[in-house]
């Protein structure tokens, strides 16, 4: 009789031990998915990062871009302003014959030269005459670099947003 009641409380606790184990299974289970879940996500955070850095590297070099461009329009900008004036205190130009240019450079310069000559020559006279200083043509070359640069601005703040949109998208 004593062998029965043992046999019977050992099977209650077989039962119960069958029991926990598969409720630990489970947990074991769902702690294996969550552990896959985890590991997804941080394959996704690394590939965002370097997204990021990728962004950052070329956000970088778009501003270091937008500088040189700035730096070259002020510096367009100071020429325009001491050619205006030179032209403005020089007598009116004298149009010569042409000389045989030494190279295509000197061809250019020539070119450019009686270019501005011809376009300065009108304003020059202006200015004489009156006290009011000239009216710019519509399209100088200083409104065309400042419409570049206007141009390149928006250009620039487009990437920007898309970048940051990249950025905070993943």
């Amino acid at each position: 009789m004593t062998g029965i009641i043992l046999d019977a409380i050992l099977m209650l606790l077989l039962v119960a031990a069958i029991g926990y184990g598969i409720r630990l299974e489970r947990k074991l289970t769902q702690l294996r998915a969550g552990q896959l879940a985890f590991a997804g996500a941080v394959t996704e955070l690394n590939t965002a990062a370097g997204r990021a850095e990728n962004a950052l590297a070329s956000l970088r070099l778009s501003g270091e871009e937008a500088d040189l461009l700035h730096d070259r329009i002020i510096k367009a900008r100071a020429l325009k302003m001491e050619l205006e004036s030179l032209i403005a205190r020089g007598p009116a130009p004298v149009v010569t014959a042409p000389h045989a240019p030494a190279t295509e450079d000197d061809a250019r310069a020539n070119e450019i030269a009686a270019a501005l000559l011809r376009r300065a020559a009108p304003m020059a006279s202006r200015e004489r005459e009156s006290t009011m200083p000239p009216r710019p043509a519509p399209l100088t070359p200083v409104s065309l670099a400042m419409a570049a640069n206007q141009a390149a601005q928006q250009s620039l703040n487009r990437a920007r947003r898309r970048m940051d949109e990249d950025l905070f998208a993943a």
